[in-house]
């Protein structure tokens, strides 16, 4: 699949807000420079009204423009940014790619390889450290867990070493499915199923404790009522991919004013929600 990378002269202090209106737009890659924000997308998703919506949205961000738009394959976009990639310590975790330290025989912490291609999950985005945050006090022993859009495969992988019992994931981008895939070897966890597709490749006869959703606003509006005719009863639901504002959008939907909101997680403008049915 090729990318179109854009390049966007932009003051530092403004990224994260343009990466917040790119990301409900499906880009999904990001580097941050020196007053230069360079952000991808799958070229199958990106058209000339999208280029004029980014135009628009451009012309409220003060002294920005769009100096560079180029399409690359995924190869040549990884490399640059995998190298890029530093350990991280995230809650109980540490989040490393293979190529980096390794964690100490001493340290107390549970170690995440995760080696990043093209899909969402390194552990560097808000919405990915909210919810791995969290995970430790929401998986139980034993639990059945959902990963709708699973990306590198990290939020399932650290359930599995949390101590559930399996994992079912699936994501739409053929990338995620295979990075995936190489992550949950990397980290020889078993019980981590990866299909590709949507929730149409969920098991019918599914029912699971946890489901966990980093996805985007816009797509969890469209999947929340079906994720919950998998989720058992007082089963936890944590939703992220959304902004601050989001929220009330959320929990005006028909689906989820059924739900019990257990709580609410900030990091920087994004949020993660966390329900009982």
């Amino acid at each position: 699949m090729d990318y179109i990378r854009l390049h966007i002269e932009l003051a530092d202090d403004l990224h994260e807000l343009l990466i917040a209106e790119l990301f409900e737009m499906d880009f999904e890659g990001f580097e941050q420079e020196s007053d230069l924000l360079i952000a991808s997308v799958p070229s199958s998703r990106f058209d000339d009204v999208k280029r004029e919506e980014i135009t628009k949205i451009l012309y409220s961000f003060e002294n920005s423009e769009l100096i560079k738009e180029e399409l690359v394959s995924p190869q040549n976009w990884n490399e640059k940014w995998e190298n890029s990639i530093e350990p991280q310590t995230i809650g109980s975790f540490y989040v490393r790619p293979t190529w980096a330290k390794e964690l100490t025989s001493d340290s107390d912490l549970t170690e995440l390889l995760i080696d990043p291609k093209m899909a969402f999950g390194t552990g560097y985005h808000a919405t990915t450290r909210l919810i791995l945050g969290w995970l430790s006090e929401i998986i139980s022993k034993e639990d059945k867990v959902l990963d709708a859009g699973t990306g590198t495969g990290i939020l399932g992988i650290a359930a599995l070493k949390l101590g559930a019992e399996s994992v079912f994931g699936f994501d739409i981008d053929e990338w995620s499915e295979d990075n995936s895939k190489e992550n949950i070897a990397l980290n020889d966890v078993e019980g981590f199923e990866v299909k590709l597709g949507s929730t149409e490749v969920i098991p019918a006869d599914s029912v699971f404790d946890v489901i966990l959703a980093n996805i985007n606003r816009n797509a969890l509006i469209e999947l929340i009522p079906e994720l919950l005719s998998y989720l058992k009863k007082e089963g936890t639901l944590l939703l992220s991919g959304l902004l601050e504002g989001d929220e009330q959008t959320i929990m005006n939907l028909e689906s989820v004013k059924r739900l019990t909101h257990l709580e609410t997680r900030q990091n920087g403008e994004w949020i993660a929600i966390l329900l009982k049915k």
